[in-house]
């Protein structure tokens, strides 16, 4: 299992992380604070107390990542939203 090895706090809520493979990148957390488990990670000094632990990252009250979740939202590939629809051109029609 690869374990977070690095976890440096920046600035709106994203993390620099560093795992024990190489894997690095930066972590949002922005989305997660809407759960109410998140919720003292609004604070941006306790936001700041984030530290390696048990594979993933941790904050002194237990509120936890694990190293399999922070490591999907590093490597997946970008979305891509298209606002291209298809034309149907109808026989007759200029092209």
């Amino acid at each position: 299992m690869d374990t977070i090895v690095k976890a440096n706090p920046l600035d709106d809520y994203k993390i620099e992380i560093l795992t024990s493979s190489g894997v690095e990148g930066v972590f949002d957390v922005k989305p997660y604070l809407k759960g109410t488990a998140f919720k003292e990670l609004e604070n941006q000094s306790y936001f700041r107390l984030v530290r390696p632990a048990h594979h993933g990252i941790m904050w002194p009250n237990e509120q936890d990542f694990s190293s399999d979740t922070i490591i999907f939202d590093l490597t997946r590939p970008q979305q891509v939203i298209s606002e291209v629809k298809p034309r149907v051109i109808l026989e007759g029609q200029k092209k």
